[in-house]
């Protein structure tokens, strides 16, 4: 596992149809230990385990697992069986036919279809109800599921050719590539879908009924921080610098650690969209998010955790990441 944030954008999206359905989100944010000012932060970030609950406490105040964004609710236990209907599959190919198949089954107004073509395999949002155009969010969640949902059946991230999306972005574009695992995004495009390479399909299921239980404890969750073996050197540097997040390493020390040259790594990080220093802020602010939810720790703690040797320079940076103080964040859990 591993400590991500999201951005309070995706929070924001969640509670969208909350007031509609008669409840009351800051009760909701409460409930997710999220203090409601960070809803009017452009900036703010949420950790991924208060999202998650969030996530998770919207649907069942709602009892709609699409979250009031399709046309018909979408009963709770949608998700569960369908993970029963799929978990017994070989392969890949099969899983996602599958999946697509069970979500087809309900009047929805959008319908995720399995399209192969050649060397490229396509997972599209079908509108059903040409009439009624989904709200960008319903897309993105649904998108989001397939593709982390299909990195857990094979256990490694399932690595894509691009996101494409009907529409402009929301929020910064590196949110969204963010939350599709840095693969490229592409917006304003003809239609909203995940493209990966057909010969992906050929992977075995390794999951089981047994791990299935597991997953079904808090799948929002796994789906967001679980981590496989991953050849980006994005990902290697992330985790490179976590392990040695107190003594906060310099990109000649990580370049070391990986057996690489500093400027062949620096340039294999902009092929990537990012860099070093990128990375470094990213690590440090996600694992200051994660230790602000756990009791018992002191700022100063959290701070040398984060890899920052004077709490000033760490509350200014916090405040550069989410535009409130720590002290601020944390009363509001």
């Amino acid at each position: 596992m591993r400590d991500i944030s999201i951005s309070v954008y995706f929070a924001r999206a969640v509670l969208r149809n909350a007031v509609a359905a008669g409840l009351d989100p800051a009760a909701l944010l409460r409930q997710a230990r999220i203090s409601p000012r960070l809803l009017r932060e452009e900036n703010a970030r949420i950790s991924a385990e208060r999202f998650a609950d969030l996530q998770v406490g919207t649907m069942i105040a709602m009892e709609d697992e699409a979250l009031g964004f399709v046309s018909r609710r979408m009963p709770l236990g949608c998700w569960s069986m369908m993970c029963h209907a799929v978990i017994g599959c070989d392969s890949l190919g099969q899983a996602l036919a599958r999946y697509c198949r069970f979500y087809q089954l309900f009047e929805f107004g959008v319908h995720p279809h399995l399209i192969v073509e050649g060397e490229q395999a396509r997972i599209r949002v079908v509108l059903v109800e040409s009439d009624r155009i989904p709200d960008p969010y319903m897309i993105e969640l649904l998108l989001f599921n397939a593709h982390r949902f299909a990195s857990w059946l094979i256990q490694e991230h399932l690595p894509l050719q691009v996101v494409n999306l009907a529409y402009g972005p929301a929020t910064e574009a590196s949110e969204y590539r963010a939350v599709f695992l840095g693969n490229p995004v592409e917006f304003e495009q003809a239609h909203s879908e995940l493209v990966f390479s057909s010969s992906l399909l050929e992977r075995r299921v390794s999951q089981t009924e047994h791990s299935l239980r597991h997953f079904l404890r808090h799948p929002v969750l796994i789906m967001l921080t679980q981590t496989y073996a991953q050849s980006s050197w994005t990902a290697r540097v992330r985790e490179a610098v976590h392990q040695n997040l107190v003594d906060m390493p310099e990109l000649g020390d990580v370049a070391a650690m990986l057996d690489i040259h500093p400027q062949t790594l620096r340039r294999r990080l902009s092929a990537e969209g990012t860099t070093f220093k990128e990375v470094k802020s990213q690590v440090r602010r996600d694992t200051a998010l994660h230790f602000l939810g756990k009791q018992g720790l002191s700022i100063e703690e959290i701070a040398l955790r984060a890899g920052f040797s004077e709490s000033s320079a760490f509350i200014r940076a916090f405040k550069g990441w989410t535009g409130v103080t720590p002290y601020t964040y944390r009363k509001g859990l």
